[in-house]
């Protein structure tokens, strides 16, 4: 600022105007102060304050294991056979024997019948499944809960006789005599014949089953009447020591 001051001083004082050389320079001069009288010194920058994000902590999620709940294990009704008596392929004493079974015996029921009250056992001591009437055991358990079986005849053991041919039924009033062809059969393979059939007595369709031991006999009579709200049918088989014959079905007169 003092610089500033001489200049304008001298300019007063040289009148008659300065010469080329000391114009020159008394420019320079005040240029030079003019700059350093516009040049500001830099405010410091202030330091910005350090902003600390805080730590989050995170509280890990327990998740609680699942209770495993046990599934029961289903108890099948146990027998224990009070009598001597025959187990047999079917629910009723017209299915082949089976086997013979005599007090103590035990085994567990695994099914029933819908048209019998027969059990369905393993027994023990067999490694097979057969049929037995419910006198001859007593019963621990609840049958209820099992579901009904049906014997398939054709897959117990085998036969080589094929099914009787020329089955034939006549109607005489309430009764059906039901007919077919003899099935030569050796003396010791021989078991007969075995018919199951739906018969109309008394307003109900009965489930009803009949055997012939031997071969010889081929015809069987059955009280069959009307009044029921499905046809009555039927179907035979011959029967070998091994086993059932493929079912022939009896053509069935309507009453």
């Amino acid at each position: 600022m003092k610089n500033v001051l001489l200049l304008l001083i001298l300019l007063t004082l040289s009148a008659c105007g300065p010469s080329p050389e000391m114009q020159a320079t008394l420019t320079a001069t005040a240029v030079t102060a003019t700059a350093e009288a516009w040049t500001e010194t830099p405010t410091p920058s202030s330091t910005p304050s350090a902003t600390f994000t805080p730590t989050i902590t995170l509280t890990p999620t327990i998740t609680p294991s699942p209770t495993i709940t046990p599934t029961p294990t289903f108890a099948f009704p146990s027998v224990t056979v009070n009598q001597q008596a025959h187990c047999r392929y079917g629910p009723s004493v017209a299915y082949l024997h089976a086997a013979d079974l005599y007090p103590g015996d035990t085994g567990t029921v695994r099914g029933r019948h819908e048209y019998s009250t027969w059990r369905y056992v393993k027994f023990d001591k067999l490694n097979y499944f057969c049929w037995v009437a419910p006198s001859v055991v007593d019963l621990t358990g609840d049958v209820t809960t099992l579901y009904y079986t049906e014997p398939n005849l054709p897959t117990i053991g085998y036969n080589a006789y094929g099914p009787p041919k020329g089955v034939s039924a006549i109607r005489d009033g309430n009764q059906v005599t039901i007919s077919w062809d003899q099935v030569v059969m050796t003396h010791d393979d021989d078991r007969g014949y075995f018919i199951e059939a739906f018969v109309c007595q008394n307003g109900f369709l009965l489930w009803w089953t009949f055997s012939y031991p031997e071969q010889f006999t081929t015809s069987y009579t059955v009280t069959d009447e009307p009044g029921c709200p499905a046809a009555s049918s039927g179907q035979i088989y011959t029967v070998e020591k091994h086993g059932y014959s493929q079912p022939r079905d009896i053509p069935w007169p309507s009453p």
